[in-house]
C-alpha cells in the first residue's frame, strides 16, 4: 500500500511537464502574458531544484511521513491554485508553490523506498518507479490534449487531486516509522543563496515587463554576480552543504553532470517550445502535438531499457554514453528544417523520437558512471548532484530558450503586440479566417531560431560526453577490468 501511494506521488509530479507543454499554448491564449511562456516551466523547476537537496535532509530530521505529507500538501494547493489563475503572474506563482512540493516528494519517495526494502528487493521496486516515469510521459502528452480540447485548461492542475489525497491518506495509515533524531544541520543559507543567485539570472535572461531600475537586466546581472560566489564559499565552509562542490571536481563526475545538464537545456527547448510550433505555426490539434511529444517519451524508457540490457556489454558505459550524446544531436538537427508542409509532422515526430531514445542512453550510464566511480558514503550526494543538473538543465533551457524568441520576436519587424500573439496563439487550431499571417511568420521563425539553439546545446552535450574519462574499473563492456573481490 506504500509503494502504491509513492507510485502515485511520483505520477502526479512525472506527468506535470508534459501534460503542461500540451495545453500551454491554449493557456496563452486565454491568458496572455506570451513574453513569460518560459517563466512556466522555469519557476516549476526552480523551486524543485532549490529544495530537493533541502527536503532530503529534512527527512532525516523529522521523519519521512511529516515532510512527505507535507510535500503532497503544498503541491495540491499548488495545482488547485494554478487552476484558478487569472493571470500569466498568478499562474507563475501557483506553478513556484507546486515545485515546492515537488521537491520533497522525489527525494523523500526514494528515500521511503530504501528504507522499506532490501537491496536485492530495491532492484525490482525501482523498476516499478521507472515505469511510473515512462507511463506518465506517455500518457502527458495526450491527457493534456483531450483535456484543452474537450473541457476547461483547468483541469490539467485539477487532475492531480483525487491521486494526491488517495496518497496523503494512505501514507498516513499505512506508513509506520521510528524516527532516529539525528545531529545535522540544514543547508537553509545555502538553498536560499543558491535560490536568489539562479532568479536573478533567469531574470536577467528574462527581465520583466517595465523600464524602470528595478526591473533592469543589469540589476538582476549584478545580483547574480554577488550572490553566485557566495554561494560557491559558503559550500566551500558549509559543515553539510546543498551542493557538494568537491565531487563536481571528480572527471567521471564532472562529464556526466555536464552532459546532462545540456540535455536538460536542449531538451526543454523540445517540451516547451514544439507544442507552440505544432498547433500555431502548423495549425495542428492539441492532441496532434500532443502526440510528437509522445514520441519522445515512449523512446526514453525504451532506449533506457535496451541500453542495459544490450549497449553496456557490448559498448561499455561510457561508449553507451557518447552513442546516447550522438544520438541526441542528430535527432535535434531535425527541427531547424521544420517546414510548414503536410511531412512536417512526421519530421516534428520522428526527431523527439531520436532525441529521447538518446537522452534514455545518456541517464542510465551516467548514473551509473557517478555512482561507481565514488565511496559509499558519497554515492547519495553524487547520485543528487545528477538528479540536480538536469532539473538546472531544463530551468536555465526555458529562461535562454524564451529570452531567443522574445528577442527574434522582436527583431522579426511585424509589429508585435502582446494582444496580437493573444490573438494569435488563441486562435482555433485548423481555422481558415482571421489568421494573422504575418504574425504566424514571424513566430515562426522565431521558434526556428529556438529550434537552431537547440540543436547547439546538443553539440555540447556531445562535448561532454566525450570529454568522459576512461575507467576500466568503472565498465561493463570489452576491456573492462575485473571487478575487486567484495
Amino acid at each position: 500500500m506504500v509503494l502504491a501511494c509513492l507510485m502515485s506521488a511520483m505520477f502526479m509530479v512525472a506527468i506535470e511537464a508534459t501534460v503542461v507543454a500540451t495545453a500551454m499554448p491554449q493557456i496563452v491564449g486565454k491568458l496572455g502574458g506570451f513574453a513569460y511562456y518560459s517563466w512556466v516551466y522555469s519557476a516549476f523547476l526552480l523551486a524543485q531544484a532549490a529544495t530537493t537537496v533541502m527536503f532530503g535532509k529534512l527527512a532525516d530530521l523529522y521523519g519521512r511521513k511529516p515532510v512527505m505529507v507535507a510535500g503532497l500538501l503544498v503541491f495540491l494547493i499548488g495545482s488547485i491554485l494554478a487552476g484558478f489563475s487569472w493571470s500569466m503572474a498568478s499562474l507563475i506563482a501557483f506553478r513556484l508553490v507546486q515545485g515546492l512540493g515537488a521537491g520533497a516528494i522525489q527525494p523523500v519517495s526514494m528515500t521511503i523506498i530504501g528504507d522499506l526494502y532490501t537491496l536485492e528487493e530495491r532492484v525490482k521496486v525501482q523498476a516499478y518507479m521507472g515505469s511510473v516515469w515512462g507511463v506518465s510521459a506517455i500518457i502527458g502528452p495526450l491527457a493534456g490534449g483531450l483535456i484543452v480540447q474537450n473541457w476547461p485548461w483547468a483541469w490539467i492542475f485539477w487532475i492531480n487531486a483525487p491521486m494526491g489525497v488517495a496518497a496523503i491518506v494512505g501514507l498516513l495509515a499505512f506508513l509506520h516509522e521510528n524516527v532516529e533524531h539525528k545531529a545535522r544541520s540544514v543547508d537553509y543559507l545555502g538553498a536560499s543563496l543558491f535560490t536568489v543567485a539562479v532568479t536573478a539570472l533567469l531574470l536577467a535572461i528574462m527581465p520583466p515587463a517595465g523600464a524602470g531600475l528595478l526591473t533592469h537586466p543589469t540589476l538582476f546581472a549584478a545580483v547574480f554576480l554577488i550572490t553566485a560566489p557566495l554561494f560557491l564559499w559558503h559550500e566551500h565552509r558549509a559543515r553539510d552543504p546543498m551542493v557538494a562542490i568537491d565531487l563536481w571536481a571528480e572527471p567521471v563526475v564532472a562529464a556526466a553532470n555536464g552532459a546532462t545538464l545540456a540535455g536538460g537545456v536542449a531538451l526543454i527547448g523540445l517540451t516547451a517550445w514544439l507544442p507552440l510550433y505544432v498547433q500555431v505555426v502548423l495549425g495542428r490539434s492539441p492532441l496532434i502535438s500532443g502526440l510528437t511529444l509522445t514520441a519522445m517519451a515512449f523512446a526514453w524508457p525504451l532506449a533506457a531499457n535496451v541500453s542495459s540490457r544490450l549497449f553496456f556489454r557490448r559498448f561499455g558505459m561510457r561508449g553507451t554514453l557518447r552513442a546516447g550524446a550522438a544520438v541526441v544531436v542528430l535527432g535535434a538537427l531535425a527541427f531547424p528544417f521544420l517546414g510548414q508542409g503536410s511531412g512536417a509532422i512526421w519530421l516534428a515526430a520522428c526527431g523527439s523520437f531520436v532525441m529521447g531514445f538518446g537522452m534514455g542512453m545518456i541517464t542510465m550510464p551516467s548514473i551509473m558512471l557517478i555512482q561507481t566511480s565514488v565511496d559509499w558514503t558519497k554515492r547519495g550526494a553524487a547520485t543528487a548532484s545528477n538528479v540536480f543538473s538536469r532539473i538546472l538543465g531544463n530551468t536555465l533551457g526555458a529562461a535562454v530558450m524564451g529570452a531567443i524568441i522574445n528577442l527574434a520576436l522582436k527583431l522579426s519587424g511585424a509589429h508585435v503586440s502582446p494582444e496580437r500573439l493573444r490573438g494569435l496563439i488563441g486562435q482555433t487550431p485548423g481555422a481558415l479566417g482571421g489568421v494573422d499571417l504575418t504574425l504566424k511568420a514571424a513566430l515562426g521563425g522565431a521558434l526556428h531560431w529556438v529550434f537552431i539553439a537547440m540543436s547547439v546545446v546538443a553539440l555540447l552535450t556531445l562535448l561532454a560526453a566525450y570529454a568522459m574519462p576512461h575507467r576500466p574499473h568503472l565498465e561493463m563492456g570489452p576491456g573492462a577490468a575485473p571487478k575487486p573481490a567484495a
